[in-house]
């Protein structure tokens, strides 16, 4: 959510973001709907402070000037009830078109109709050379018995799976591997809650913009798709210390996602599956551009170097304006190369998003001057699983069947250092 003062002082760049990010939103009919929640505010102070003053008058006055009084009281009572009435129903107007305010892109962002339209900014990594016919990951997997899709199918329906044998422990080291690994850069471990409230969702923009990829389970309560939920709704309608900035979070949760519209794309194996896990890394930050920028490419650079302490080629991706979320500002890809695709594949993101969540979430500091601020908010994918299984065993396949293991992982593998077949 941006500050409405902001928006009527800068509504031209308001629609150029609407624009580049290829939302619709008009930014005329939120400022008449403020000017007009604004005015009803006024009238509402005026009654107010009408009834104030007649509250002062009757204690003094007696005989036919009190039954004036008390009449003129009367009407201003219905007045208020009135101008109260229509301002309730303003401010939904008014709340929906906020929450439906775009954040303004980095100028370093792209244009772009669609992720095709996403800029290469990196590649890294020798892509492998097989002097054998190579196997996708689901007849690998299949072969080597560490996963049972048709099972999974069977109990779980569309997009389910079992991880089975090492492939159970596979993803299993993974977890524990990035936990050490992002531990030591010095992010706080958390475990974080799937089930989350309506006004975590709110706060971190998913909703309303993404309810229809959303689980819902009860009344408000939804199944998050990402860990960055839970982590965000931590620190609502909290002032934190300025000396406690940044706080700096790594988050490990199992996430879903319905994935609605995308029945027709990847609906074998692990790609895009509705249950999932992810290490998710979470920053807070002073309200700072500079400082959103400097932990924007830390956080990006810690996943860069994780994805490479695992050999798997990749390349990173500035996101074009049409791919970025509501709130973000500015957001890299980073894509895990899938050899029997000849193509990259996604395994995360990081975003910045200046006080865009945090002014939803109420999350705030008090600067030097001990003026209150909204803190800054980012947040990146450190890994998610069973996604980089697929590149993992499509990169490291042998002639023989067997997978050979990154040697980052083997001390969480009981010494395995492939997976043969049985």
């Amino acid at each position: 959510m941006l500050d409405i003062k902001f928006i009527r002082e800068n509504k031209e760049l308001v629609k150029e973001a609407a624009r580049k990010k290829r939302v619709e939103f008009d930014v005329e009919k939120l400022l008449k709907a403020d000017d007009k929640r604004r005015e009803l505010l006024s009238k509402i102070e005026e009654k107010r402070a009408e009834q104030n003053g007649a509250n002062k008058e009757i204690i003094k006055a007696v005989g036919p000037e009190r039954s004036n009084i008390l009449e003129r009281m009367k009407f201003l009572k219905q007045e208020l009830v009135t101008l109260e009435d229509e301002h309730k129903k303003v401010m939904v107007e008014w709340q929906i078109l906020m929450l439906a305010v775009p954040n303004i892109p980095d100028i370093s962002v792209p244009e772009g109709e669609s992720d095709a339209d996403n800029k290469e900014v990196k590649k890294w990594g020798t892509l492998p050379e097989f002097s054998f016919q190579p196997k996708s990951h689901i007849e690998i997997m299949t072969l080597l018995d560490i996963a049972d899709f048709e099972r999974g199918v069977k109990v779980a329906g569309f997009r389910g799976y079992f991880l089975k044998n090492q492939g159970a422990m596979l993803e299993m080291a993974i977890w524990q591997y990035a936990q050490k690994f992002f531990m030591e850069k010095g992010l706080e471990p958390f475990i974080a809650p799937s089930m989350v409230k309506r006004e975590s969702l709110l706060g971190t923009g998913f909703l309303p913009q993404s309810e229809d990829d959303l689980y819902k389970v009860q009344d408000d309560k939804y199944l998050a798709g990402t860990a960055e939920v839970a982590m965000m709704g931590y620190h609502m309608n909290e002032v934190i210390a300025k000396e406690k900035l940044p706080k700096k979070y790594v988050a490990f949760s199992p996430c879903f996602r319905r994935e609605i519209g995308s029945y027709s794309k990847d609906v074998k194996g692990l790609i895009r599956v509705h249950e999932f896990f992810k290490v998710e890394q979470v920053v807070l930050c002073e309200a700072s551009h500079e400082e959103s920028v400097k932990w924007h490419e830390w956080l990006h650079r810690n996943t860069e170097e994780f994805v490479e302490s695992l050999n798997i080629p990749y390349h990173t991706v500035i996101n074009c304006g049409s791919d970025l979320g509501l709130g973000q500002v500015k957001k890299y890809d980073i894509e895990l190369w899938v050899p029997l695709e000849n193509t990259y594949r996604e395994i995360g993101s990081t975003s910045y998003f200046h006080d865009f969540q945090t002014r939803r979430l109420n999350i705030r500091y008090k600067d030097a001057l001990g003026k209150t601020q909204y803190a800054h908010s980012l947040n990146a994918t450190a890994i998610a699983t069973p996604r980089i299984l697929v590149s993992l065993m499509e990169n490291f396949q042998q002639a023989d069947g067997s997978v050979k293991i990154p040697e980052a992982l083997i001390p969480y593998m009981n010494g395995l250092s492939e997976i043969k077949a049985k």
